[in-house]
Order: structure tokens, then sequence, then C-alpha cells
């Protein structure tokens, strides 16, 4: 855990745990979906991978679902590869990462991600830009806040 400590220090930053809102909008910004978040980012001690989130999603009417990603690091990077995706995560500055990653499940689809971390480490926005066939069809918007 040391060589991403020392090598992707802004992702080092994330760990703990966020709640907020997505809110998922086509290209017009008309508003398609929106549910409340809970994400856990950590570092397993024991080994078994280099990062793990989970992703906790619960809407008004009840539904609710929870998602795992575990990632392994090497190049300045964590890569993930689980049964519902694949993609990769990076930093570009002192506050921001990139991650790019598909869903196994939609041929031809893919995301970008941009995640900016405030300065005290307790506000997080991202974006999602949802691509099929290399055309951006529809954009999430997310708006956290480190849970304490």
């Amino acid at each position: 855990m040391s060589a991403i400590r020392e090598e992707m220090p802004v992702l080092t930053r994330h760990e703990g745990d966020w709640v907020g809102t997505y809110i998922l909008v086509d290209t017009k910004g008309n508003i398609l979906d929106k549910h409340d978040s809970h994400l856990t980012c950590q570092f397993p001690e024991d080994g078994s991978y280099s990062y793990y989130q989970i992703n906790r999603y619960k809407w008004s009417d009840g539904k609710q679902e929870e998602h795992q990603f575990p990632g392994n690091y090497r190049d300045k990077k964590i890569w993930f590869d689980t049964e519902r995706i694949e993609g990769k995560a990076w930093e570009v500055d002192d506050a921001t990462i990139i991650l790019w990653f598909s869903y196994k499940t939609m041929p031809g689809m893919y995301l970008y991600e941009m995640i900016n971390l405030s300065p005290c480490n307790n506000y997080r926005s991202r974006t999602w830009h949802w691509f099929k066939n290399h055309q951006l069809f529809q954009r999430t918007l997310i708006q956290e806040e480190r849970l304490r």
C-alpha cells in the first residue's frame, strides 16, 4: 500500500465514506434519474486488493443497489476487472482523478469520470460522460460530502 500512498496521493485522500446525490441527465439537460449514494473507499490491509470501493444507491421509491469494486494497483493506476466493469483510474493533478470504465454487458459503451477533491478533503464533485459508439449520450452529475 505504501506505493499507492506515494504514487497516488490524491486517491489516498479519498479514503473513507462519502454521501451524496447522483443526477443523470441527457445531452439537453433533462433529468433522467436521481438517487442518493453512500460510497466507501478503502485500502485493504490484508493484501487481497490494493483498493476496494463499495457503492450503495437508494432511490425515493425504495429501490436499493449495492456494488463492489475491487481494484489492483500497477503503473501508477488502479485497474478494475469485475464481473460488471473493467477500467482504470489515474491522477492528473493534485486534486483530480480520471476514471475510464466500460460495462461488460454493454458493448460499444464506455464512460469517462472526472473526480475533483476539495483542498480540505471533505467535498467531491464528479461527472460521468457516457459514450455509445463514441458519441456522448448522457452525463451523471455527482455532489458528495465526506461522512463524519
